[in-house]
């Protein structure tokens, strides 16, 4: 398999997806922090609510960088930086040199036996990842108030292909055999994420079409980004568990651990990150479910989305199976909420034929025992699954760059 079929395959987070890891999220209305830190990975912590915690260090530097005019020096030296044990270009700012190799240190914490276990259960389960990060991760962003409202009105809702597949490239990288390696590149495309989080809470606070329907005067808190955590390990992970997908205990704390030194590398205090999957969801049935909610920004985002991969591939993968397959793995109430129609014919055909259609690929059914639909459909269940993961970066420039933004999206420049 050729290096542009591989990263096709596994850009499992890529699909429709992108959206999470690179964008913003937070919960829409105030809510009383109580989330113990005993349940971290730190094991301690101050207990200091995360909407009211930022990146102390990575903003201050790049918001000189920005008003400083170096943008684009900056980033055409970090195009240079591809592997994560690779040496920085000496033409850096040498205060933004210190910071990246500080930042791109893995934590005392870290399980080499686990991600290697972790690489396993990528390969395994490939597919599935990448239609839950798209259709339950992914689309789920779009009802996730702050973080639709950021994505739109920053740099990257001008371009949302553009942004889709700088977001696939974390889904890609966290699924390789050297993810966090010296000869891996996860831990760039962490690093230089943060560092885009940092421009984007610089810059979106002098949008006046931001400003506008904002409920928050900073976006990108440690609580942003925890939620948007969750909508990407923690919901993936209740998917597969509700599909009855069989997944080894070693292999699901493999899984988790991969997402925990994510989360890190992001630049979320170790305080805030769930040590297992019990605390993950504890944690997001706090922080995220009960925050989920339509707005204008995010039925607009989610209609871009579903006709942006069904122009991808008109073949199979239409729009109307995005949108049955959207309905069924995030429920009748969000879909209404993203106003996506209602397919008669694959929505029943999903509700009745996808569960056991994965007991049919896992061995925990034959097919001639599957409800008879299953039988008739069950080819073009397999190839749903293979042209979700590979629709996005169909068409992608390679190799993709994360980026420090310059701007806002030039589209809403006065809040009109």
């Amino acid at each position: 398999m050729d290096e542009l079929s591989r990263r096709k395959m596994l850009a499992a987070g890529g699909t429709l997806g992108a959206l999470g890891a690179l964008s913003i999220a937070t919960p829409a209305q105030a809510r009383v922090w109580t989330w113990s830190p005993k349940g971290s990975v730190a094991g301690a912590g101050k207990g200091a609510d995360p909407k009211g915690v930022w990146d102390e260090v990575a903003d201050p530097l790049i918001a000189d960088v920005i008003e400083s005019g170096h943008v684009a020096e900056v980033n055409e030296e970090l195009r240079k930086w591809t592997k994560n044990g690779q040496a920085l270009s000496s033409k850096l700012p040498a205060e933004l040199r210190a910071f990246i190799e500080q930042a791109r240190r893995l934590p005392s914490w870290t399980d080499q036996g686990k991600l290697e276990t972790a690489v396993n259960f990528n390969e395994k389960r490939g597919l599935y990842l990448g239609v839950t990060y798209g259709f339950a991760s992914g689309m789920m962003s779009t009802v996730i108030p702050r973080e639709a409202r950021a994505v739109y009105y920053s740099k990257g809702g001008a371009d949302m292909r553009d942004r889709i597949t700088k977001t696939a490239k974390l889904g890609y990288d966290i699924g390789t055999a050297n993810a966090y390696g010296d000869d891996g590149e996860m831990v760039v495309t962490c690093v230089k994420t943060r560092m885009a989080h940092a421009g984007v809470r610089h810059l979106l606070p002098q949008s006046p079409a931001w400003n506008k329907v904002a409920d928050e005067a900073i976006p990108i808190s440690q609580a942003d980004m925890m939620v948007t955590w969750h909508s990407l390990p923690t919901t993936v992970m209740q998917n597969l568990k509700k599909w009855k997908v069989p997944i080894p205990d070693n292999e699901s704390e493999a899984f988790l651990h991969s997402w925990q030194l994510c989360a890190h590398m992001l630049g979320i205090k170790d305080e805030y990150i769930p040590n297992s999957w019990a605390e993950a969801d504890s944690q997001a049935a706090q922080v995220l479910t009960p925050i989920l909610a339509p707005t204008p920004e995010g039925i607009k985002l989610a209609d871009m989305l579903v006709n942006l991969a069904a122009f991808i591939d008109a073949g199979l993968l239409s729009k109307p199976i995005l949108c049955a397959l959207t309905r069924y793995v995030l429920g009748d109430e969000i879909a209404g909420w993203l106003k996506l129609p209602r397919e008669p014919f694959w929505d029943w055909v999903f509700e009745t034929a996808w569960e056991p259609f994965v007991q049919v690929r896992e061995g925990l059914l034959s097919l001639e025992d599957a409800p008879g639909i299953l039988q008739q459909v069950y080819w073009a269940f397999d190839e749903i699954l293979r042209v979700a993961v590979l629709t996005v970066l169909s068409g992608a420039d390679f190799p993709i760059s994360i980026e420090i933004p310059n701007a806002n999206n030039p589209n809403y420049p006065d809040g009109s």
